[in-house]
């Protein structure tokens, strides 16, 4: 054998095993494998909740029926698992990452603690859609953002960073609502306790299905007014209250109306690290799906109490993108309608 012919059949030998693994179908790859869920909060927590519900099911409609493993990464609100899946996770379709809604804004407003590019993460989809709302107790005399700008509403917050402060105080700055933001509560429990004590009248942000989950009868006897609803596109359940959208008076708010509530439609959302093979992007996508529809998926979230609102993959890539396309001009905007006012 000449040395041409040898050399020739040494980088024969050399491809063929990566050849093979290229060609392997998912049923192959996946078989006898584990993959783990990261989540990006600790145990106990609503996304830790959905993370570990879509871990017992998933599995079982990817062929090959891996096991799949949740594992928490919390830290940084959820920047700690999104940075490592975009810098460091395998991404041969073995590591996947129940994120924070927030990662595609994260970049744009520009946290420096977010070192990635959103649109290049592969998104498989959402077990569920948020629907985050403005709320009052009913005996504060505003059960309207119309209300709101005549009559003073105390809000509730856990701080400046959050949602509960940046909602009302954008409001405030734009429409010229009345929203006394008091902070320093240590979450959305405390916030509640305040609510019932009659320290607040409501709260600036909040899922409407943790009020059905948590106070049960307030939604049931209106104790608890939506006003607005800080989402792209409505809740069924909440024919008659508006979008934050609908409020706005030109098309720049529009605009800023749109960036802050476009998070809030990518609910509870699954991803893996960038250039995942296209064969097992397809396969995830299908997979989750498939465990949408799957009844014994839906019978435990009952169950549970937790509601579903399937987000297909495409679609919440459209939104990230609808996110990371704002132009900077409108960001600007945003973030300085949401600063906190110097003393």
């Amino acid at each position: 054998m000449t040395m041409a012919v040898r050399g020739l059949a040494a980088a024969m030998l050399a491809v063929a095993p990566l050849s093979a693994v290229h060609a392997q179908s998912p049923a192959e790859f996946y078989r006898g494998k584990s993959v783990e869920l990261y989540i990006a909060y600790s145990a106990g927590g609503g996304y830790d909740l959905y993370a570990r519900m879509v871990a017992r099911h998933l599995g079982r409609h990817i062929p090959g029926n891996p096991q799949v493993v949740p594992k928490n990464m919390e830290g940084a609100g959820g920047l700690r698992l999104a940075n490592w899946l975009y810098q460091a996770a395998p991404r041969d379709g073995t590591v996947l990452g129940a994120t924070s809604r927030n990662i595609a804004f994260e970049p744009l407003i520009g946290n420096r603690a977010a070192q990635y590019d959103s649109r290049q993460f592969t998104w498989l989809g959402s077990a569920n859609d948020e629907v985050s709302t403005c709320a009052s107790w009913h005996t504060s005399g505003v059960a309207t953002i119309k209300d709101a700008l005549n009559t003073e509403l105390v809000i509730g917050s856990s701080g400046t960073a959050d949602d509960t402060y940046q909602y009302p105080r954008l409001i405030n700055n734009t429409l010229g609502t009345r929203f006394k933001i008091v902070t320093g509560y240590e979450g959305g429990n405390a916030v509640t306790l305040a609510i019932e004590r009659g320290e607040v009248q409501g709260d600036g942000s909040s899922r409407w299905s943790s009020w059905k989950v948590t106070r049960p009868d307030w939604v049931r006897d209106r104790k608890i007014v939506a006003l607005v609803q800080v989402v792209l596109k409505k809740d069924a359940q909440l024919p008659d209250v508006a979008l934050l959208t609908d409020h706005a008076q030109n098309d720049e708010q529009r605009q800023m109306f749109a960036l802050v509530s476009a998070p809030n439609d990518l609910g509870q959302p699954f991803a893996a690290p960038p250039r995942l093979p296209a064969d097992r992007l397809a396969t995830y996508r299908r997979a989750f799906e498939a465990m949408a529809r799957d009844p014994a998926f839906r019978a435990e979230a009952e169950a549970a109490k937790l509601e579903l609102g399937h987000l297909a993959g495409e679609e919440a890539e459209s939104l990230a993108r609808l996110i990371v396309g704002t132009p900077a001009a409108i960001v600007r905007k945003v973030q300085a309608a949401t600063a906190v006012k110097e003393q």
